[in-house]
């Protein structure tokens, strides 16, 4: 674990969420409300994301009113269901920005929602957050997006490194979505970080979006006996493979991202024995995470996933620019934004000239508990 440490040292590493003055601006110390609308999948097939999402913010705004609001203001939001759609990202965002008059977005979940309205807000100076978008190339659109995740590159040498230095596999095989700029850097990632550990890689094998039968391609993976397999896709689609792929007699150890949280309620043993990178873990000792869980439990009965945290520390990190800004104007946070250097549940982070935060990483193993499956926490890797 230290060796993976080590060898990242120096590295860096996709929910909407929308801030308009209720009063004039963030400024007043009492009177009007900030609003917050949010977009997230909160339907169709990434739900989870955008549930989990909402509900970490939902928290952060209880958390924020009860202590006297942002300089006075209290937060209201607003939510939107793009369901997974770029399409209906965009109409979202339209609505939000003009029916809502929203200058600050956050948003959206994953980086194929997130892409369809980046040009849109940089055009519009509306300030942006992606709490999930991880595709490299989210934030190129210009001076006003940003995100609280870690990128495509760092997660996926993290699962590379892993896969070779503490797995210890020499031989590994990688089933992708061709047509998921997700998976596909994901895995372009693994397999330079992989092939630079010593490791060679035995069988690439692909599939496009929606398929359920991976038959085929695991046929192929099983013959070129791998001994580690990377899945870079959603828990949806992931749950599907483990079942195809232990089904064929493949009992090699699985590797994945930060798309697997979700596997805990939707999969069963075969995804045992495996492991994914992510962007916290619930059952860290830090004291932050500590109070986040107990009150994410508290609130909604159940342990937060990843998508909980990011969305939770989205809106701290847009209140502290505000508080810093001392205003809730688009222009006057993004800089406050842009200067961001502090201790959240996801980590420490700062953000680097391109708006992606500096931060941590974690790897966490599925493992069985009280007959339910739940997540172990297994190292950090640190940028």
């Amino acid at each position: 674990m230290k060796k993976l440490a080590l060898l990242l040292c120096g590295m860096f590493f996709a929910a909407g969420l929308v801030f308009a003055s209720g009063g004039a601006d963030a400024k007043g110390s009492s009177g009007g409300t900030i609003t917050i609308g949010g977009i997230f999948p909160l339907s169709g097939p990434v739900a989870v994301y955008g549930v989990e999402a909402r509900n970490g913010i939902e928290l952060a705004i209880e958390e924020i009113n009860a202590a006297g609001g942002i300089n006075g203001q209290k937060v209201v939001l607003i939510s939107e269901d793009d369901e997974g759609n770029p399409e209906k990202t965009v109409n979202a965002y339209k609505k939000l920005t003009t029916k809502d008059k929203a200058s600050i977005i956050i948003g959206s979940l994953t980086s194929g929602c997130t892409q369809a309205i980046t040009s849109l807000a940089q055009t519009q100076k509306v300030l942006l957050v992606a709490p999930a978008a991880t595709m490299e190339s989210i934030t190129d659109a210009g001076d006003f997006i940003f995100r609280s995740c870690f990128i495509d590159p760092f997660q996926g040498t993290v699962g590379g490194i892993f896969a070779a230095t503490d797995i210890g596999a020499k031989k590994a095989a990688v089933l992708y979505d061709n047509g998921n700029d997700y998976s596909v850097g994901l895995t372009d990632n693994f397999i330079a970080a992989f092939e630079q550990q010593g490791g060679t890689l035995v069988a690439k094998e692909s599939y496009i979006t929606g398929d359920v039968d991976f038959n085929a391609q695991l046929t192929k993976i099983k013959s070129a006996d791998p001994e580690v397999v990377y899945l870079p896709d959603y828990y949806s689609t992931v749950s599907l493979i483990a079942k195809q792929l232990r089904a064929q007699g493949i009992e090699a150890p699985i590797v994945g991202a930060d798309g697997w949280d979700g596997l805990t309620e939707n999969a069963g043993d075969e995804v045992l024995n495996g492991f994914y990178s992510n962007h916290y873990a619930s059952d860290s000792t830090d004291p932050k995470v500590v109070n986040f869980v107990k009150a994410y439990q508290g609130k909604f009965k159940s342990v937060p996933v990843s998508f909980a945290a990011l969305g939770y520390d989205s809106l701290y990190l847009i209140r502290d620019a505000i508080l810093r800004a001392g205003s809730a104007e688009a222009p006057k946070v993004r800089d406050a934004l842009a200067q961001t250097k502090g201790s959240y549940v996801t980590g420490n982070l700062t953000f680097d000239a391109k708006r992606n935060p500096i931060k941590s990483a974690v790897m966490v193993e599925l493992v069985k508990r009280n007959g339910k499956l739940s997540t172990v926490y297994k190292t950090t890797v640190n940028p």
